[in-house]
């Protein structure tokens, strides 16, 4: 029998984010006292001591592991909201959403293996519905952001009756601790999450801007409007580089999301081209090596894709398994006092039918991939779990349409500031309205 006696469980919580995610609820628990939260893991002495390191103690630990089905029920039975980090999420997550799905239990997730998306939207969309479940996937740095921003440029082009028809993301990160290392950039996990998913069955639709997408008709249409482009870039002085660590993530996000818009107000989704990128600064004197490096960042990527579109399912699941050998496991990444430092902003430029101009920009404290991730989906937990925050819908959502734009100013609880707010100068009307 469901009890959902507490609020937010984080499940995984002794990983590199999800201890991350505790101290983050730590604190706002201790800001919100009616808000309550507990860890799950396989191991509960273990959970405890690495908790301990990170100065947290959680009001409760429970015992949960992905290969025992009865555990998984026990504990999303007990909570409002099920945050998983337990990756790579293709290989452990699904019980965790039919778990969570049938104790009528919210659940999300960091992943960016978008055939996996893809399946779990396919086979768990319409049973989340009837249940009144929010199940929302990639809701951190990928793609909760960039996914909120885009909404409230299209709420701003809505409020006079127009809409987007181009939209550019660019990201740059403006403070940084020195010297840089490799672990700063990206963790064992996103590593063997990315290994992972080059080696799925449906390897192929990783790349695709249209795989979230459910129409095929408006597929087809994002694919021809918004094809996901890898090479380097110039704005100004700046050389735009991909999207770090993966060019293909947000933009499968952000299409399904403005479709899903589209499908509530009954109309067909005519999408919008989309483009994103890193932004490196710098004199003139650096551009030789501003774009060295962009350059390997887009070769990289290049060949991600290429694994990914090998058409021999052997050859390329061979191909995955040498680079899980290969790349840093679970556990590698940035050391705890390197996270603090950063300091990083997201620019949304739009353009709307009548060429007007929208701006959204958003700026954030933390390190994106591994602080501010956690205390994103620690505030998205809080706010799904709170009655009436977040609007009335179910199913296989995205950030924006499980959270809906009215949430934006609660993630400065999180670091993450977006300016204009809804109803504040051009950049919206008064924001997808919560559940009542």
């Amino acid at each position: 029998m469901s009890t959902h006696d507490v609020d937010v469980l984080v499940f995984g919580a002794s990983s590199v984010t999800g201890r991350r995610v505790a101290a983050h609820l730590a604190r706002r628990a201790a800001d919100s006292p009616g808000a309550s939260w507990a860890v799950a893991g396989r191991d509960a002495d273990k959970l405890r001591r690495v908790l301990a390191e990170e100065g947290v103690t959680p009001p409760e630990t429970l015992v949960a592991d992905v290969g025992d089905p009865a555990s998984l029920a026990a504990m999303a039975s007990r909570a409002r909201v099920v945050l998983n980090l337990v990756g790579p999420y293709t290989r452990h997550a699904e019980p965790v959403i039919e778990a969570c799905v049938a104790a009528g239990s919210h659940y999300v997730d960091l992943t960016g293996e978008l055939p996996f998306v893809r399946r779990m939207n396919a086979i768990h969309d319409a049973p989340a519905r009837t249940a009144g479940v929010k199940v929302v996937q990639v809701c951190g740095f990928e793609a909760l952001p960039p996914d909120l921003g885009v909404a409230l440029a299209a709420e701003a082009a809505a409020a006079s009756g127009d809409r987007l028809v181009d939209v550019d993301v660019e990201v740059r990160v403006t403070e940084q601790p020195r010297p840089p290392r490799l672990s700063d950039a990206i963790s064992g996990g996103t590593f063997q999450s990315l290994a992972v998913a080059a080696g799925d069955p449906d390897a192929g639709h990783l790349t695709d801007p249209a795989c979230l997408v459910d129409d095929p008709i408006a597929a087809q249409a994002v694919r021809e409007q918004s094809p996901i482009r890898v090479r380097p870039r110039r704005r100004g002085e700046a050389i735009i580089a991909p999207m770090s660590p993966a060019a293909f993530i947000n933009p499968a996000v952000i299409h399904r999301s403005a479709a899903l818009r589209a499908g509530e107000r009954g109309e067909p989704y005519a999408p919008f081209a989309y483009r994103e990128g890193m932004a490196i600064p710098g004199r003139t004197v650096t551009l030789p090596l501003r774009a060295a490096v962009a350059g390997a960042l887009s070769g990289t990527q290049a060949v991600f894709r290429a694994v990914t579109s090998v058409d021999r399912p052997g050859a390329r699941q061979s191909v995955s398994r040498a680079l899980e050998r290969a790349l840093p496991s679970s556990g590698y990444g940035p050391a705890r006092d390197r996270l603090e430092p950063w300091r990083w902003q997201m620019t949304v430029r739009a353009t709307t039918a009548a060429g007007h101009d929208v701006t959204v920009e958003i700026d954030a404290d933390g390190h994106p991939g591994y602080l501010t991730t956690a205390r994103l989906l620690g505030e998205a937990g809080l706010l799904l779990a709170e009655p009436g925050a977040t609007p009335d819908r179910a199913g296989c959502l995205t950030p924006a349409t499980a959270l809906g734009t009215a949430s934006a100013a609660r993630f400065a609880h999180a670091g993450l500031r977006f300016s204009p707010l809804p109803g504040a100068g051009s950049a919206g009307s008064a924001g997808d309205e919560p559940a009542q």
